[in-house]
């Protein structure tokens, strides 16, 4: 698995990634460190089974923004200095690669 993020989620916006993420909510997907995780989303909020405090949509836009600024300088959830980092950038790293595997 590639480290950095490619251009492939360079296109999205804040509204696009959320849409997205809503589309894939109760599925499994697996953090940097192989953890099991799914989620569901309740409005501007996302609620991971493996943590009691929501995830918000304007967290997952600022870390969007950092991996767009530099795609290669995010090679893991603590580049992303947001909360909830483990799960934020498994889903944004699974999103790019099947943007980039479906282009």
């Amino acid at each position: 698995m590639r480290k950095g993020f490619d251009r492939s989620i360079q296109s999205l916006n804040g509204d696009d990634l959320w849409k997205l993420l809503e589309q894939y909510e109760g599925e499994t997907f697996y953090t940097a460190k192989n953890l099991p995780f799914t989620y569901h989303i309740r409005g501007g909020e996302m609620f991971v089974d493996r943590r009691a405090k929501s995830i918000t949509k304007a967290t997952f836009q600022k870390a969007l923004e950092r991996v767009q600024q530099d795609p290669e300088k995010v090679t893991g959830p603590k580049a992303l200095n947001v909360f909830g980092a483990p799960y934020v950038f498994a889903l944004l790293r699974w999103l790019a690669e099947d943007m980039a595997v479906n282009d």
